[in-house]
């Protein structure tokens, strides 16, 4: 998968646009990574200050928003790698687990958000599985939701163990 917007020219541009985090999705190379890292960096206020409520809400509305824009585009049947609205919803998600969970501040953020990024990548079972399920707009989403989650309980029980 590219991070490059060459085969998506048919799409609706406003619906391209959500889909890649607000262009985070279209910069070069590792476009998931780049997603992930707008992501948190959009939710650093709530992560610092151990928020989990606001960064779960949303978690929830951008997984609502990522599957009503993706149900519209082509790209998300094959998982386009500019599409990373997905990764937003992970990440938040993972940021509000670890910091319901006692993973606050700035080691809870990082430790977030580089796992998130490991359990995206590595995909180890059940992630994995989810990618074949459901509809294509929920696949693309259901692997980064359960990655966040992963994520999120690991880095409150590291984040813990620090203390």
């Amino acid at each position: 998968m590219s991070g490059g917007a060459s085969s998506i020219s048919t799409e609706p541009r406003w619906a391209r646009w959500i889909a890649a985090g607000l262009g985070a999705g279209f910069l070069p190379r590792a476009p998931g990574t780049w997603g992930s890292l707008a992501a948190a960096l959009a939710a650093l206020p709530w992560a610092l200050a151990g928020q989990a409520w606001p960064l779960l809400a949303g978690a929830l509305g951008c997984t609502a928003l990522g599957v009503a824009v993706l149900a519209r585009l082509e790209a998300a049947r094959v998982d386009a790698g500019w599409i990373v609205v997905d990764e937003f919803a992970g990440v938040w998600l993972a940021l509000g687990v670890a910091a319901l969970a006692g993973g606050r501040g700035w080691t809870g953020w990082l430790l977030a958000l580089v796992l998130f990024r490991i359990f995206d990548i590595a995909k180890p079972w059940p992630i994995r599985a989810l990618e074949r399920l459901g509809p294509p707009a929920w696949r693309v989403m259901a692997d980064d939701l359960a990655a966040g989650v992963a994520a999120g309980l690991v880095a409150a029980l590291v984040a813990g163990a620090l203390r």
